[in-house]
């Protein structure tokens, strides 16, 4: 697909965007502490709306910490899908089997899915589908190396992500759809895209955005930041205009470091 990024200066669009905090735990906790995590945060957002939280356990304790949240503000996903919707694809989960658990999220073309298990972007993009067509939100995921940054090559490779991620996706469909910016080389490396880093990259983002679609698509679709996201740090983060929230890796294991950020305002 061939477009040109637009420039969304002056758009004169009011977003709403609504600001995410999404918990990857990944391969991360046992039961208990499963449980214990989601209940703390459970009972800290209350019912409160200014701002969406997410946590995404490992597939065997999604049943269990979906049952914990049920009627809460606090929603469940899944790390990943198959993109086919069943069959005969020993160890896979299918996006309708994450909808039968309780499950309002997935996680789609992470990199530690693109680069430990080769999952390249027409696979992410057939998994987007997959899980719109379940009834899941995906958050797609795109990010560069360090190498890739050195070479000031960011755009390309995180264009031709997303392009491949959101192919054949309608424009009606976008309203389902978070887009994550995680560079490869802050994820679980202490290191953290600065502010103005972080806000270049989400805007040129926006701007692919409305080039595939329009200008409302890309003013209204939320972009978040993940990549070494502390309470030290996520204040700074989120104060940068196209900044939506935050795809949280290691500080969204434990209470003492998940639950400030969402106290971030």
């Amino acid at each position: 697909m061939e477009f040109q990024p637009v420039g969304l200066t002056g758009a004169g669009f009011t977003t709403g965007r609504k600001p995410l905090l999404a918990g990857n735990w990944k391969m991360n906790l046992e039961r208990k502490s499963a449980l214990g995590l989601a209940a703390a945060v459970r009972e800290r957002l209350g019912e409160r709306d200014d701002c969406e939280v997410a946590l995404f356990p490992p597939y065997v304790y999604l049943d269990e910490v979906a049952r914990l949240l049920a009627g809460s503000r606090v929603k469940v996903g899944a790390q990943n899908c198959c993109d086919e919707a069943s069959g005969a694809f020993t160890g896979e989960i299918a996006a309708s089997m994450l909808v039968d658990v309780g499950c309002d999220w997935v996680i789609l073309g992470h990199s530690e899915r693109r680069h430990l298990y080769g999952e390249g972007d027409a696979l992410v993009g057939a998994k987007t589908k997959a899980a719109l067509a379940a009834g899941l939100a995906p958050i797609v995921c795109v990010g560069e190396t360090l190498a890739q940054r050195e070479a000031k090559s960011t755009e390309q490779v995180i264009s031709a992500q997303l392009v491949a991620g959101l192919a054949g996706v309608e424009r009606r469909s976008m309203e389902r759809i978070v887009i994550a910016y995680e560079p490869v080389w802050a994820i679980g490396t202490g290191k953290t895209a600065s502010p103005e880093q972080a806000g270049e990259v989400h805007a040129y983002l926006r701007g692919v955005l409305a080039g595939l679609y329009d200008r409302e698509v890309a003013a209204r679709t939320r972009i978040l930041y993940g990549g070494s996201v502390k309470p030290d740090n996520i204040q700074a983060l989120m104060a940068v205009k196209d900044v939506d929230g935050c795809l949280v890796g290691g500080a969204s294991l434990k209470a003492e470091t998940f639950l400030p950020l969402l106290e971030y305002r």
